[in-house]
């Protein structure tokens, strides 16, 4: 892992020269006049805001709308490193699924001493309600969204798990569009995998998990959502009409013979699948919090029944625990029989006292992050932070330690976004795709490539500041 200060540039060489995997990208790109690069930048801006590709940033006074930053210049990563990530994320999607089999029925990693007992013992994302239940076709996780970063030409790490609705999808489609829109002359002249094929995908895995209860003739699938006002609803809406379903609230639903029925203009139809961006404390008022109107009433009953499957399943979160996240080498090793092929980025659990005596002497260098966080919301990015910072995080720390885990800064990648000077560097991430059915699992080729705009930051969440890339996987 290259140390803090010396990254790696997925563009160029340390001596300026391009690497393969861009090589006919900069010949294009050299070919171009600075001003049709700056019309087409402009051109970019206005399509997003045209298409109304916006999310919300909460923890203000009030929510406010943004609109998402897109850079044009595609992160381009090789057929053959892409071939090796698909085979590191397929093992990690699949021991995941192993693993929330067994969190809810016998906890035999638990009884073996490789996962502590505590990690489930009082967490919310653990649900007692799943105990004994299988999920229809035994899956858990259809949609699961990885985090890797990159730190060196072969060393590729997870960041994170996203198994309990992860977001995003809808803006590695529209990056993908509005790049062939703009730019169709590149891609005739560099081979590049279709990302467009994924919602086609989706509904194809969506309808292969249909539950007991199913009747027959083409699956009814629908989507789920909070409402108008939730941060994703962009892409809840974008996804139910790519694919060809119905989008729902939770009003429009309700529990008739059995079934989740929607309500159409010629009466109630049952629904076979749920694709649910609603999380598990909303989705049932009966079951879960009883003040909802998010979710559907009795919808965990008619779940159990065999009456419709909820993708993705109920507890999943469990997964996307950073605690738990700490200990997925033991969890690949444990359910699969193999060495992780994509390794975790190290991590200090802060509920150990030695670790926590670690990180609080050396809170100026770490990332320390909650276990239950997302979206960049509550952590610390110890050498941006000031004193004052640090202190009031040092609190925190050390009146609830179990709550927070910590990692080293790492030297993520870089790749150049387009500026008024030129081509400038920033780092990112990437967050692959993955869908998961009884008939296998499918990887979606690139993912969202978040690339943080400010110099020299290495947050890439959209909520503080990030902006988004088109990912390009190279042909043979």
């Amino acid at each position: 892992m290259q140390a803090r200060g010396s990254n790696f540039d997925e563009m160029f060489d340390g001596e300026g020269n391009t690497r393969p995997a861009y090589a006919e990208y900069c010949r294009w790109h050299d070919e171009q006049p600075p001003e049709f690069l700056r019309r087409k930048n402009r051109e970019a801006d206005d399509t997003f805001r045209r298409t109304g590709i916006t999310f919300n940033v909460y923890g203000e006074n009030e929510a406010e709308e943004r609109l998402i930053p897109f850079d044009m210049v595609p992160r381009i990563i090789t057929a053959a490193e892409w071939r090796k990530l698909s085979k590191g994320i397929e093992q990690r999607v699949r021991a995941l699924n192993s693993f929330l089999y067994d969190l809810y029925h016998r906890q035999e990693i638990v009884r073996a001493g490789r996962l502590p007992e505590r990690l489930l013992r009082g967490n919310d994302a653990w649900l007692a309600n799943m105990v004994g239940f299988t999920p229809p076709g035994g899956i858990y996780t259809h949609i699961v969204g990885i985090d890797l970063v990159r730190t060196g030409p072969d060393e590729f790490f997870v960041l994170e798990d996203n198994a309990r609705t992860p977001s995003g999808v809808s803006y590695m489609l529209e990056n993908r569009e509005t790049m062939m829109g703009m730019f169709p002359d590149l891609f005739s002249r560099i081979g590049v995998e279709t990302v467009s094929n994924y919602p086609r995908r989706l509904a194809r895995s969506l309808a292969a998990c249909v539950p007991p209860a199913y009747s027959g003739g083409k699956p009814v699938v629908a989507v789920l959502t909070p409402g108008i006002y939730n941060s994703a609803y962009f892409e809840h809406a974008f996804l139910a009409d790519q694919m060809g379903a119905e989008l729902v609230e939770g009003s429009d639903l309700r529990v008739v013979e059995g079934r989740v029925q929607m309500r159409t203009t010629r009466g109630y139809k049952p629904i076979d699948v749920l694709y649910r961006r609603v999380d598990d404390e909303f989705l049932d008022p009966l079951t879960f919090n009883p003040d909802s109107v998010l979710g559907v009433p009795g919808i965990m009953d008619v779940y159990r029944s065999g009456g419709i499957t909820i993708a993705n399943a109920p507890g999943t979160g469990i997964s996307d625990d950073k605690a738990i996240y700490s200990f997925m080498p033991e969890i690949v090793e444990f359910y699969t029989g193999e060495r992780p092929l994509l390794p975790n980025v190290q991590t200090w659990r802060c509920a150990d006292k030695d670790s926590l005596a670690y990180v609080l002497d050396n809170l100026a260098e770490l990332v320390v992050k909650e276990v239950h966080g997302s979206g960049g919301y509550g952590m610390l990015i110890g050498p941006t932070s000031s004193k004052r910072e640090i202190a009031a995080f040092r609190e925190k720390l050390v009146a609830k330690p179990d709550n927070y885990i910590a990692q080293p800064t790492l030297s993520l990648s870089t790749c150049p976004i387009y500026t008024a000077k030129g081509l400038a560097p920033r780092h990112v991430d990437l967050r692959p795709f993955v869908l998961v059915s009884p008939e296998g699992i499918d990887i979606t080729p690139g993912g969202l490539t978040r690339v943080a705009l400010k110099k020299g930051s290495l947050v890439v969440n959209s909520s503080q500041g990030g902006g988004t890339k088109d990912t390009w996987v190279l042909k043979d």
